[in-house]
Formats: structure tokens, C-alpha cells, sequence
């Protein structure tokens, strides 16, 4: 059984997200998943395996299973392209707690079919703007990928430090923070911090641009933006929105692939 390390949302290897993509050749137990997720105790690790029409999809952090991740699904479908699991021209379906995803190639870029996910305008936690140890918040909503946070400029964004034990006490399951940016060509930059999901920082989160868009979109007037997550690897994301849904492109580089032992496979 094979498990590759991907830099997902990148261009060259040690930038972007990495993430575990594991081929499953029989269905394994949760308890097992989870064992591989905290041994390769990346931000995650996704598990793959054939069904139906496509690939049953599922995503663990090195603690819990969630709903959705964008960075470790681009990174399956870039796995499955460039080993020859599929044809290049053939657009794999991934069935997920979120229901059916896709992907596509585009040259040197993956685009991958999203849902979009709101987020509504909220009243501050409280505690929130000393656990970023922030002075001023131009917004404030929460969405089903967590709060979503927009600080005045790109200064305030990456000059970040946040409490982890702080926003641990705040609840919820993740803190998109964000602002305009200020280069040229790029629309707006984020941060994604998840602590009580056993991830302080998150390098490169896809599923956050897919509350981002949305949100951006309408502050800028325009469906297509180019994104940066300003983490110490950094990592860019082309979003566009259609409808009900978000399309986000980005990079991929394999950096690594190993074999699972024997032993490890006694489920």
C-alpha cells in the first residue's frame, strides 16, 4: 500500500501544504486512518480508495476527521494523474462527507469543484481580538470552516501572533484572517489558524477560499481573484465563483512516496 507526501498550492517542493495522500487497495477502519494521520502528523492526510464511479475521499488531521480540505483533495487528484491511476484527460469524482467533488488538469494546474460556503456577519466572541492580539476588526462571520476575520491591511495580516491557548478557549473549528492585499496581482491575502483541531497554523487551506471567495467577491466586484496565504511556506490560490459553487486552482509537487510495512497493514 502506497502513501506519498504532496506539496499541495505549490510550484516547487517545500512551499505550499503538504499532505499525505494514502491509496487504499481494501476499505481499513477508522481507528487505523486516524493512526496514520498522527503518524505522518501533517495538517492532513487523505485516504483513497475506488468506488463507483470514482474515488471514495475521506481527510484526517493528526486529531480528528473533517468535512471538507482542499489542499489534500488537490493533492489526491494530482497523485492519481501523475502515478497513471487515471488518464490525464479523465476528471476524477471524489465522494466525501460534502458530497461529490471534482477536479481537472489544466497544464501545470489543478482546478478543483467546490462548494461555496457563506459565512454571515456575527458580534466578536468575546476574547477574540486579544487572542489575535489585534486593536481593530473590520469584520467578523462565521461559516462552517470557522470565523472568518478581516483586519484594516496586509501589515496586520502578517504581523500576526496569535494565543493558541486563547483561541482554543473561543471554540469553533477554525480563524480565516484576512485583508486586501497590497502587491500587484494578487487580490487579497488570509491566514488560517485551528488549534483545538490540532492545527496551529495551516499553511495553505483550500476549503477557507471557499468562504473567502464568496466574501471577496463581493467586496471587489469581480467572480475570478488570486489569492495568497501569507503562512512561512506561503502558497497562491486562483478562486472563482459560479453560482453555488467555487473553483480553485492551484500547483502541486511530489516530494515524496513510500510503502506502508507489513505489520503496519494489520488492521
Amino acid at each position: 500500500m502506497k502513501i506519498y507526501q504532496v506539496d499541495a498550492f505549490a510550484s516547487r517542493p517545500f512551499a505550499g501544504n503538504p499532505a499525505a495522500v494514502c491509496l487504499l487497495t481494501a476499505k481499513m477502519r477508522d481507528r487505523w486512518m486516524a493512526g496514520i494521520a498522527t503518524e505522518m502528523n501533517l495538517s492532513e492526510t487523505a485516504f483513497l480508495i475506488r468506488e463507483g464511479n470514482g474515488f471514495s475521499l475521506r481527510w484526517f488531521t493528526p486529531a480528528v476527521e473533517v468535512n471538507l480540505c482542499g489542499h489534500a483533495t488537490l493533492a489526491s487528484a494530482h497523485i492519481l494523474w501523475e502515478r497513471g491511476f487515471i488518464p490525464k484527460d479523465e476528471c476524477p469524482v471524489f465522494h466525501t462527507r460534502s458530497g461529490d467533488l471534482k477536479a481537472s488538469l489544466h497544464g501545470e494546474w489543478i482546478e478543483l469543484d467546490f462548494p461555496l460556503l457563506e459565512s454571515k456577519q456575527i458580534n466578536p466572541p468575546p476574547g477574540l481580538k486579544e487572542a489575535l492580539g489585534v486593536e481593530t476588526m473590520l469584520y467578523v462571520g462565521e461559516s462552517s470552516v470557522g470565523y472568518l476575520i478581516e483586519l484594516p491591511d496586509e501589515e496586520a495580516v502578517r504581523a500576526l501572533r496569535p494565543d493558541f491557548a486563547k483561541l482554543c478557549a473561543i471554540g469553533g473549528f477554525g480563524f480565516m484572517v484576512t485583508s486586501v492585499s497590497g502587491d500587484e496581482g494578487v487580490d487579497f491575502i488570509s491566514r488560517y489558524f485551528a488549534p483545538q483541531e490540532g492545527i496551529p497554523e495551516d499553511p495553505v487551506t483550500g476549503s477557507a477560499h471557499c468562504c473567502l471567495g464568496p466574501y471577496w467577491m463581493r467586496k471587489l466586484g469581480r467572480s475570478g481573484l488570486t489569492a495568497f496565504q501569507a503562512s512561512s511556506r506561503g502558497g497562491m490560490v486562483k478562486v472563482r465563483v459560479e453560482s453555488e459553487r467555487v473553483f480553485l486552482r492551484g500547483q502541486a509537487v511530489t516530494v515524496l512516496e513510500a510503502e506502508l510495512m507489513p505489520a503496519v497493514l494489520d488492521d
